[in-house]
């Protein structure tokens, strides 16, 4: 059963892969006629949003993303939460710079807008300026505030001066709880973490059985000149963390309190 997933998730997904890098190179070549770039942003969404599809992710959304610009903030798992966040909402992504390498992907994640960093060498000052100058342009922005991935049972620490972007330019910061099942339990085969070598994780997620996804969109936190980035932390660690092991060890499926009960789909 695992061999027949895998054939026929990847007679879909190759081509699927392919047609999104012929999308990219067919973006890149108008731009070349444009005075602006083409803003893929909508364009990645409808494209994220396939990809899913294709992966056979069944998401299941608890509440809704703000209309306005925002900072979103959630916890890291898997390289799957690219497309999963991205098929909600027009947004550009902040990634780590080895992502740029990986071949197909990294070409696609360039596309949809993907601002790349490197770990370390200073680059606080570089990426705080990236990321307010998105904002300015009344978009939304996605960040993985722990900076790096887990096994999708904690919640690491949310690093304050990612958020002083959000402050700066005076935007709502909006937290997201992800959660990831199989048959009924956590799933372990999601989380993308240590060594992982990316092929070899989509090669078993594709022998799989279908991966649920749950997302938990809680209600946006204030970003003023008067926030002290700190508690703005604190505050969007507290409610994603909460969220995280209600979900996983009391009462599944968990919608928190601060989710209005209207949005969450029947």
């Amino acid at each position: 059963m695992e061999y027949l997933r895998l054939t026929c998730r990847s007679v879909v997904l190759i081509p699927y892969l392919l047609w999104g890098v012929t999308l990219g190179m067919t973006i890149v070549t108008l731009d070349r006629f444009r005075s602006r770039p083409l803003d893929t942003t909508p364009i990645a969404r409808w494209w994220l949003s396939g990809l899913c599809r294709v992966l056979n992710l069944e998401v299941q959304q608890h509440g809704e993303i703000a209309d306005e610009s925002t900072m979103i903030v959630a916890n890291h798992i898997s390289w799957l939460d690219i497309p999963v966040l991205g098929a909600l909402k027009p947004l550009h992504f902040l990634s780590k710079a080895e992502v740029r390498e990986w071949p197909l992907i990294g070409f696609l994640a360039a596309r949809a807008g993907t601002l790349f960093i490197k770990r370390g060498g200073g680059q606080a000052a570089k990426v705080q300026e990236e990321l307010e100058f998105v904002l300015h342009q009344e978009k939304t922005v996605l960040i993985f505030p722990e900076g790096t991935t887990t096994d999708g049972q904690t919640v690491k620490k949310f690093h304050p001066r990612l958020f002083k972007a959000a402050k700066s330019v005076g935007r709502h910061v909006q937290p997201v709880t992800l959660h990831y099942r199989r048959e009924g339990t956590p799933d372990v085969l999601a989380p993308f973490i240590g060594d992982d070598e990316f092929f070899s994780h989509l090669i078993r997620l594709l022998k799989a059985p279908p991966t649920e996804v749950h997302i938990v969109i809680h209600p946006a936190l204030s970003a003023t000149s008067d926030t002290e980035v700190t508690e703005l932390a604190r505050q969007a660690h507290s409610r994603v963390e909460r969220t995280l092991i209600h979900m996983i060890w009391q009462n599944y499926p968990y919608v928190p309190a601060d989710v209005p009960i209207t949005d969450v789909p029947i």
